[in-house]
């Protein structure tokens, strides 16, 4: 059983449907509780950083996710699940769950014709092997939408890279968990095998 978690973000849906395709049994909930024994936890969401972070909080899930990284639960975050398990977030200048030690930046590009939001297919590298990202070759490309990227303290917490005129990880990792900037599950046959890696990782 994978379990969703419920903060108000957006896509929380998108997950689920995901799951229900590759036939992985998902609950989404709301629940402390159930976050912080359960037995993997998907981190997904659309937002804004400090008000997630804000509803993380009031909700008791902050302290929940931590209890579940603890106990060594396999957690996956997506998108803004991917920026607030960082230190801090320059989002609404807010701290975030220091999971893994590092910051949320903002893109700061200097070629006019590229927008704010990066919105699109983009290809990543893999710059680390991970059993989740297994099945990626070279050029394969998820669908991001952010304006903001991680980056980790440790750049060995950095699993794979993508491109908008900067260089920036596509997605990281420490012990138990593995987070990703893209849309897995928006991102076709690629994102749901991503999806299912995730279901099947061995820790």
């Amino acid at each position: 059983m994978i379990t969703i978690i419920d903060y108000n973000a957006g896509n929380l849906t998108s997950v689920k449907r995901a799951l229900d395709h590759l036939g992985i049994e998902s609950q989404i909930t709301p629940d402390p509780e159930l976050v912080s024994r359960a037995e993997r936890i998907i981190f997904p969401g659309v937002g804004h950083a400090a008000t997630a972070m804000q509803v993380l909080h009031e909700r008791g899930l902050d302290e929940a996710l931590q209890e579940a990284f603890a106990r060594g639960a396999p957690i996956l975050g997506i998108c803004i699940g991917c920026q607030i398990v960082l230190t801090h977030s320059e989002e609404g200048d807010t701290p975030g769950l220091n999971l893994i030690p590092g910051v949320c930046t903002r893109f700061r590009l200097r070629n006019p014709g590229l927008k704010i939001p990066h919105m699109g297919w983009n290809a990543i590298e893999r710059v680390h092997p991970h059993p989740i990202l297994d099945h990626l070759k070279p050029g394969d490309a998820f669908y991001f939408v952010h304006s903001y990227y991680p980056e980790p303290t440790d750049p060995q917490c950095v699993y794979a890279i993508s491109e908008y005129e900067i260089t920036f990880p596509a997605a990281i990792g420490y012990k138990n968990l593995f987070a990703v900037q893209f849309h897995a599950e928006k991102s076709g046959k690629i994102g749901l095998k991503l999806l299912e890696n995730f279901a099947n990782w061995k820790i």
